[in-house]
């Protein structure tokens, strides 16, 4: 099969398209035609080696832990889907090595769901990662309630964006931090946007003078320190950038591959709660450039790698 792979840890010019051993599909896994894969902060900061202290790495490594695709094959194990399922996943392991930018992917059945029938695979494939942790830190960090007012920072991004959706499903006022080209797009996602940067906590304050009940922090440093001051009394903080919010009395979250949670976004995505925008897409053979767009930032949404069925060829 055609793929992205690096060979040693660094920059986007480790990333090497060309001809991959063939996927094996094990008792519980599935063989997956990927159709798109998703980019996310996490793919550049393993490739750079920043998370080698917590997974090894098996080299050569494919990239890549969001999927949307058509089920090939089920494993000798698995009863939960058959051959032209069209599915997403999170399909992250213990270790880097088998990931999905790929032709194809032996995803575990524990990190798959159902497509949204609504979706396109593009929109589809944004979906496991980005949402997973949206909904992980708001419903089981934070236990967001109705009537509560919570803070998404980088309301914007992938995350951000599927965060504030979903607080604003939970009955909450969502107020969300973004740059003045992206306020009217957190309006459309259902929060109040309000500019990041020097003065955040009087801006903050004065839509909530009482402080806000819940911050979501996926920035760190200065942002999650004055979020912390930004706390109404017994208000919660989690963050997914920062392990100094256990300093704070915060919880620090990593998300995790979980089928159930998986199956409820692609229902909310069903319903019109969710959507996903993806703001860029590149064939399989310019990873490196998505790349290298996902590391300088500010981006609206997902950015998105597409599998051309014919440019790619090979099979499993």
């Amino acid at each position: 099969m055609k793929g992205i792979s690096y060979r040693r840890y660094g920059g986007p010019e480790v990333l090497e398209y060309g001809e991959l051993r063939d996927p094996k599909v094990g008792p519980d896994q599935v063989l997956v035609e990927v159709r798109a894969a998703a980019v996310n902060p996490v793919d550049w900061k393993c490739r750079e080696g920043y998370l080698d202290p917590v997974l090894d790495a098996v080299f050569p490594v494919i990239p890549g832990w969001d999927v949307s695709g058509v089920v090939v094959r089920p494993g000798a194990a698995v009863t939960e889907f058959e051959a032209g399922d069209e599915v997403i996943g999170y399909a992250r392991e213990d270790f880097l090595s088998r990931g999905t930018f790929a032709e194809y992917v032996a995803a575990p059945v524990r990190a798959l769901a159902r497509k949204p029938r609504n979706l396109s695979f593009e929109e589809a494939a944004g979906l496991p990662l980005a949402g997973l942790t949206a909904y992980q830190v708001l419903v089981k960090a934070l236990e967001v309630k109705r009537g509560e007012t919570v803070l998404v920072h980088a309301a914007a991004g992938g995350v951000g964006s599927l965060a504030v959706q979903i607080a604003a499903h939970l009955g909450a006022r969502v107020i969300g931090t973004a740059g003045e080209s992206n306020h009217d797009y957190v309006r459309t996602l259902g929060g109040e946007p309000v500019r990041y940067g020097e003065g955040l906590a009087e801006r903050v304050r004065g839509l909530a003078p009482e402080g806000v009940d819940a911050v979501f922090d996926t920035i760190g440093g200065d942002t999650l320190r004055t979020s912390a001051h930004l706390l109404a009394p017994e208000g919660r903080l989690a963050s997914i950038a920062d392990h100094e919010v256990l300093d704070h009395g915060g919880r620090y979250c990593f998300v995790r591959p979980d089928p159930e949670d998986l199956r409820r976004l692609s229902d909310l995505a069903e319903q019109g709660v969710v959507s996903v925008h993806v703001q860029h897409t590149f064939p399989l053979e310019r990873t490196a450039d998505a790349h290298r767009l996902s590391q300088a930032g500010h981006v609206r949404g997902k950015i998105v790698v597409t599998v051309d069925r014919e440019v790619g060829g090979g099979g499993a």
